[in-house]
């Protein structure tokens, strides 16, 4: 919630029953467990059962003396290493989880590894922060050499949906009422199997930041907010502590760098909500209210946070703009094929033989990636289906692999990239149980504001087996539910089905 915000009594009650941070009942201990896609691939499932037993108590109990309390959570960010827990804010993570937890096993918190491409951007590890704000913010026309950039750059949002982000930032300058405006960093990632926004607010923290301010000079905004999913306490600590940092140099506050133009940040947490990545969801969890997804239009850039013009933006994107401009848009403009320019930062489950993040160019073949980069797959494993975007992306056969990362081109075979991370399943999984946790996982996270997608996901969860492919449900959901959440459960639905299982 904004600080110093005031809800009615109704208003904080029905945020405070909605979020699973605070529905969850708390012990003295509390844990969360991840059940996430890849935790569930790396453990065929029974990771859950384990820690239930470790820590004797039940997900969603409290234990009798109040000591210890278990929650599950739909991803952590530990893909590469999973399965997955938090004990507090402690990680644990790996095949002995359970042990590490029961205090059998020391806690494990494996390093996240990180691959720069041939022609890194993000993953440049000489790129500086802080160079260009001070420049563009000295300059008159800082804010239209910005948009003019990030346009020739060709950046589309790297959150899912693919907007072009010149295209957004110049709907919320056309409010002209002189009011103000906001900018919001979408750090709410919670795609299972994908972590490269964890990565970046983790250690570059910096660029995030420099690019949301540039971002507020290109919208004319002077206030952002940082929204940081809850189950990345390590991120949130990193971006307040980046904040801190900025205003003590003179990147942040009142009159910056003596222009006369005053930016400044906040770092708010998430409470525990996969559909607060969509952008409407976030400004009403932002805001205090419940995170239930609002029609459009309008549109953030019209009516968003406050009811004031908001541009909300993935920290990814975010993250990519100071070496946008720094560099040049026709630069960046020149990796990537036809209208997807520039890098994607790819994420690889624990199931791969090299799991981790690495920076592609758009147009790289998903087998040079799943077979070259990632080394196909650990243990000598038989690699059965690849979960590409997350639970509402869609899965590929093995056969199914020589699709470019292309927006357009994985659409047409029924995938969405999403944030762009990819889960390895291999032979230990069986689809029917994988069917089974992707309606379970679409049930427990629907927000529940539109009928479509709340009753047709708990149905599905119900009743996984039995739900036909052309069932009149899956059409429904697809044509009426209110956001992409709703809309996406089907083709992944139909894309499981359609992989040949070996």
């Amino acid at each position: 919630m904004l600080r110093g915000g005031r809800l009615p009594e109704a208003a904080a009650y029905g945020a405070a029953t909605y979020f699973a941070d605070s529905r969850a009942p708390r012990g003295d201990r509390h844990v969360r467990v991840c059940i996430g896609t890849d935790c569930f691939v790396a453990s065929a499932g029974r990771h859950v059962e384990e820690v239930e037993a470790a820590l004797g108590v039940g997900v969603g109990e409290r234990s009798a003396d109040g000591r210890v309390s278990l929650q599950t959570a739909h991803c952590l960010g530990y893909c590469y290493g999973g399965p997955a827990a938090l004990d507090g804010d402690r990680p644990c993570a790996g095949p002995d989880l359970a042990g590490q937890l029961a205090g059998r096993k020391a806690p494990q918190d494996p390093p996240l590894p990180v691959t720069p491409g041939l022609r890194s951007v993000l993953l440049d590890e000489r790129r500086a922060s802080w160079q260009v704000w001070p420049v563009m913010v000295g300059v008159p026309d800082g804010a239209q050499r910005v948009r003019d950039e990030v346009d020739r750059a060709g950046l589309r949002g790297r959150g899912g949906a693919g907007f072009p982000t010149a295209r957004k930032w110049e709907s919320v300058t056309a409010s002209s009422d002189g009011g103000p405006r906001f900018v919001v960093a979408n750090g709410d990632e919670g795609d299972p199997g994908s972590f490269a926004d964890r990565m970046l607010m983790e250690s570059r923290p910096d660029l995030v930041l420099e690019g949301l301010a540039l971002a507020g000079l290109a919208c004319g905004a002077s206030t952002g907010y940082v929204y940081v999913r809850s189950e990345y306490p390590r991120a949130r600590a990193a971006m307040s502590q980046a904040v801190a940092e900025a205003r003590a140099a003179g990147h942040l506050g009142a009159d910056v760098h003596g222009s006369g133009l005053d930016f400044d940040v906040d770092v708010v947490s998430g409470h525990g909500s996969y559909v607060a990545g969509e952008e409407t969801s976030l400004l009403r969890s932002l805001a205090g209210l419940r995170g239930t997804v609002a029609a459009r239009p309008p549109y953030p850039t019209q009516q968003g946070l406050l009811g004031r013009p908001t541009a909300v933006n993935n920290v990814e994107t975010l993250a990519t703009v100071p070496a946008v401009v720094s560099s040049g848009g026709a630069d960046y403009a020149r990796l990537g094929r036809g209208a997807e320019t520039g890098t994607l930062l790819v994420s690889l489950n624990e199931r791969f033989l090299r799991p981790g993040v690495f920076e592609v160019e758009f147009g790289t073949p998903l087998r040079v990636i799943v077979e070259g980069l990632g080394g196909g797959l650990r243990d000598g494993a038989a690699l059965r289906a690849v979960q590409v975007g997350g639970p509402l992306g869609g899965f590929l056969g093995p056969d199914q692999l020589d699709v470019p990362l292309s927006t357009s081109e994985l659409e047409a075979v029924g995938v969405s990239l999403g944030h762009g991370g990819m889960v390895a399943v291999d032979d230990r999984t069986s689809p029917a149980s994988l069917l089974q946790h992707l309606w379970r996982f679409a049930a427990s996270e629907s927000c529940g504001e539109c009928t479509p997608c709340r009753e047709g996901t708990r149905r599905g969860a119900a009743d996984p087996q039995t739900t036909a492919l052309d069932d009149p449900l899956l059409a429904t959901m697809e044509q009426a539910s209110l956001c992409a959440f709703g809309r996406r459960v089907p083709a992944a639905i139909r894309s499981l089905s359609a992989v040949r299982w070996g």
